[in-house]
């Protein structure tokens, strides 16, 4: 009602200047008689209002629609009064839905084939990775031990770029099934030994219960993998300690990453999983990308495991990886 007093207010203040001119113009013309020149004006008024309460129900819904929000895109393919002015609406609305959906597609198509071509194009880059990494161990050290160094960053590198390509379509990918979590710790510690030892920060694992949960080995040990990149890199220099803890809280199993380096100030602790914020820590480590924690985020949430982090400037930094009772934890 509202929209459709605004649209007509001209239409009424034009209706009521002419009821109050025409008796002027009688008036002026020298005809005296108040009855009919009240008449006129009552007649106007009266007119007015009869086409403007007609025009307004036979358009309610029209401008109903206009001042209602869309839910989803279907409504606007709905039809309203059957009128000119709210055909041609509703066949605009038409025209466009077809036209944002035409987009949409070809967006849409656009995107898978360039998800496709980094997942293509990563795979080929890891293949001259290798051979890099077989030509290394011929050399003498310490290029040996350098050339292999550069090909691990560029290996996590490329990894990071088909894991956050392969984000978007993580729910098509999950393989849900038990994971031991002690057996998960000793993989990624395995495959990131060199890694340890490069930094010289060294692993302790703690199993105070032997537990299994439900979730998606692969992408549990990127995470993971990501969790430990990051203590091992935030310590590297200050001490040559890292703990990772598997325990039972209640009725949750616990995975705990934690590191006595530098630790997260307070005033970035709240944006870490935010993407591609780096904080502090991430302007005095050039590798820092942003990107590692977010996709640790985005992962969990995925898989419905929860993340809890504490840390103290100096003292390091604990992340803990929560996997509830409705993943069916069970002791072994």
């Amino acid at each position: 009602m509202r929209l459709f007093l605004r649209e007509h207010l001209l239409f009424i203040i034009l209706q009521l200047f002419q009821c109050l001119l025409f008796p002027v113009l009688f008036w002026l013309d020298g005809y005296r008689s108040m009855s009919v020149m009240v008449y006129v004006v009552f007649l106007g008024i009266v007119c007015t209002t009869g086409y403007l309460i007609y025009h307004y129900f036979s358009r309610r819904s029209y401008y109903q629609r206009l001042q209602s929000p869309m839910k989803n895109l279907e409504q606007s393919l709905e039809s309203t009064d059957q009128v000119p002015i709210t055909e041609a609406l509703s066949e605009l609305l038409r025209s466009q839905y077809r036209l944002y959906q035409e987009k949409l597609q070809q967006a849409e198509e656009q995107q898978e084939e360039h998800l496709l071509f980094m997942d293509r194009w990563v795979h080929q880059m890891k293949t001259p990775l290798s051979v890099i990494e077989l030509t290394a161990q011929t050399l003498d050290e310490p290029e040996s031990s350098s050339i292999r160094e550069e090909t691990d960053r560029l290996k996590n590198g490329l990894n990071t770029v088909l894991y956050m390509a392969r984000l978007r379509t993580i729910t098509e990918d999950f393989q849900i099934k038990p994971v031991i979590l002690s057996k998960l710790v000793h993989d990624v510690n395995h495959d990131n030994k060199r890694f340890y030892i490069r930094n010289e920060v060294y692993p302790q694992l703690q199993v105070k219960s032997e537990v299994k949960v439900e979730t998606d080995e692969k992408w549990l040990f990127f995470i993971l993998t990501q969790l430990v990149h990051n203590a091992v890199k935030y310590s590297t220099g200050q001490t040559k300690q890292l703990s990772i803890a598997i325990y039972q809280r209640g009725q949750e199993a616990v995975l705990e990453v934690q590191d006595f380096g530098a630790g997260i100030p307070v005033s970035d602790q709240k944006r870490i999983f935010t993407k591609f914020y780096t904080g502090d820590n991430g302007r005095k480590y050039r590798e820092s990308t942003g990107m590692g924690l977010y996709l640790v985020s985005e992962v969990a949430q995925r898989l419905e495991h929860r993340l809890e982090m504490e840390s103290t400037v100096g003292k390091g930094t604990t992340m803990r990886i929560i996997f509830s009772e409705t993943q069916n934890l069970t002791s072994l």
